[in-house]
């Protein structure tokens, strides 16, 4: 059995005739940028998310650096992320000169909250929250830390479509919420795509008008803006998906909790959810020492994995001008060290999460590697 760490092909097959009977008609519609779709979609994404406004981007890197420009923080600035995220998030903070301040994540893969308040210093202008994996930071204790100290707050949520904090939706609890709809999210497109959503009308207005040239008129430019527009076809394609986003969230719950009951060894460490939050399960993934040689096992079974991260945006080469070395973020270091994401994706058939399972077990019972006391 040949299994992939993620099939996205399978989601598109479980809703095949509605995908294509929506592309059919955006071709023929003859619009294709900035039309009834995008309108459409940012109204149901704002639904969805329960926040006030929603503005189509063209993929999440720009979600990011266009909240950051247009909350007003640039260079001598400081904003405080995780150390255990992906590049983008790190990205859309330097795109606009300001420097990225790192805390170290907490046992749930998520910044940790009790280690904000040492970071913060009088350049520090933001907080960025990047709900990896799909699971949901601890948002009572970061927004108090934001009013306190009169900071924006920024929501990476390009994992987390649907993630839930008390019943609250990742995304709106700051001042902007930044998605991606990368066609391997739970709510992916069929090529690059993004979007912004936040309840502050002025910062919605300013997004739309710089997403477009800088234009709120046709030849008329108020702002030096960019070109990150959500087309009409990834709109409607991300219509029809959305429509069917908790029947997709309740799937990927329903994988995670298989895994949760069958893996079985003292040296995996499986993920848990947040007291209090609802995890979208973006990724399952797990922590092991002897990662390099269960992902070797793996591969020769057929099994394909994946490590989100290997390597942590303070030590990439292109972060080097940071000046940061090895040693300064140890959790952080050994999660890319340690993490591993098994396969886990929309329409993933039972036999095919049983055979993942079973060789995962099997690769500790075979190898004799001792159960610790």
């Amino acid at each position: 059995m040949k299994i992939m760490p993620n099939r996205m092909d399978y989601g598109y097959f479980k809703y095949q005739k509605e995908f294509e009977e929506k592309a059919l008609s955006v071709l023929r519609s003859g619009w294709y940028v900035l039309g009834n779709e995008v309108k459409t979609f940012e109204e149901n994404f704002a639904a969805y998310t329960g926040a006030k406004y929603c503005v189509g981007l063209a993929s999440g890197l720009d979600a990011l650096w266009i909240a950051v420009k247009l909350l007003g923080i640039g260079a001598g600035d400081e904003v405080i992320v995780q150390g255990n995220t992906y590049i983008a998030s790190v990205m859309g903070i330097t795109i606009n000169g300001a420097t990225p301040i790192f805390v170290e994540p907490d046992a749930y893969y998520q910044i940790d909250a009790e280690k904000i308040e040492e970071k913060i210093t009088e350049r520090t202008k933001a907080v960025m929250v990047v709900h990896l994996y799909g699971h949901v930071a601890d948002m009572d204790k970061i927004t108090q830390i934001c009013k306190k100290h009169r900071l924006k707050l920024i929501e990476d949520c390009a994992q987390s479509h649907g993630g839930l904090h008390n019943g609250q939706m990742t995304g709106t609890f700051g001042d902007a919420g930044c998605f991606s709809f990368y066609p391997s999210k739970n709510l992916g497109a069929f090529g690059d795509a993004g979007a912004l959503v936040t309840n502050d009308p002025k910062l919605a207005e300013d997004a739309r008008i710089f997403r477009n040239y800088g234009s709120e008129k046709r030849y008329h430019n108020r702002v030096v803006g960019a070109n990150s527009r959500l087309d009409e076809l990834q709109a409607g394609l991300l219509n029809v998906r959305l429509a069917h986003m908790k029947e997709i969230t309740e799937e990927r719950r329903r994988l995670a909790a298989v895994y949760d009951r069958t893996l079985c060894h003292s040296h995996l460490i499986l993920p848990r959810e947040r007291p209090d939050t609802k995890s979208v399960w973006h990724q399952y993934v797990i922590r092991t020492q002897y990662r390099q040689a269960l992902m070797e096992y793996l591969e020769q079974k057929g099994v394909g994995t994946l490590i989100h991260y290997p390597i942590p945006p303070h030590l990439a080469e292109a972060y080097a001008s940071l000046g940061h070395m090895r040693g300064e973020l140890p959790i952080t270091e050994s999660y890319a060290d340690t993490v591993l994401s098994l396969p886990l994706y929309t329409g993933m058939p039972e036999e095919e999460q049983q055979y993942t399972i079973d060789c995962i077990n099997a690769f500790f019972r075979e190898r004799c590697i001792p159960v610790s006391k």
